[in-house]
């Protein structure tokens, strides 16, 4: 998947909400070793001392640990993989509610649509 970049927001919290993504999706397993700083800045496109500062930054949060000589790896407390995915779906799925009520939905409107979308109907 593409790093899309938005230059109105810093970047490394981008490129943190990124890895946090990648992590809580499983396209990195409880205790696998990240790519290198360098591998991830130049996937990303950005300045290796961006990715630096946002690895630091996971790193302080808990998802990402690092040892000494061997690269930094991703945490093994499943608990805590748990509550972030919990966390992440929590807020898109209020964005999701703050959207459609700006269409005019009501919270219930908004529950019979999705029900539907999911049954493989079209929403009305």
């Amino acid at each position: 998947m593409p790093w899309d970049l938005d230059n109105n927001r810093p970047i490394y919290l981008q490129l943190m909400e990124r890895i946090q993504q990648d992590i809580i999706a499983g396209a990195y397993s409880p205790g696998d070793k990240l790519p290198s700083v360098r591998e991830l800045a130049l996937e990303a496109s950005v300045n290796p001392n961006t990715m630096q500062k946002a690895l630091s930054e996971l790193e302080r949060s808990g998802l990402v640990y690092s040892q000494r000589t061997s690269g930094r790896f991703i945490t093994e407390d499943k608990t805590m993989l748990k509550k972030i995915k919990q966390e992440l779906a929590s807020e898109h799925i209020r964005q999701f509610f703050e959207k459609m009520t700006l269409l005019g939905y009501s919270k219930e409107e908004v529950l019979e649509l999705v029900q539907k979308t999911l049954k493989g109907g079209t929403a009305k």
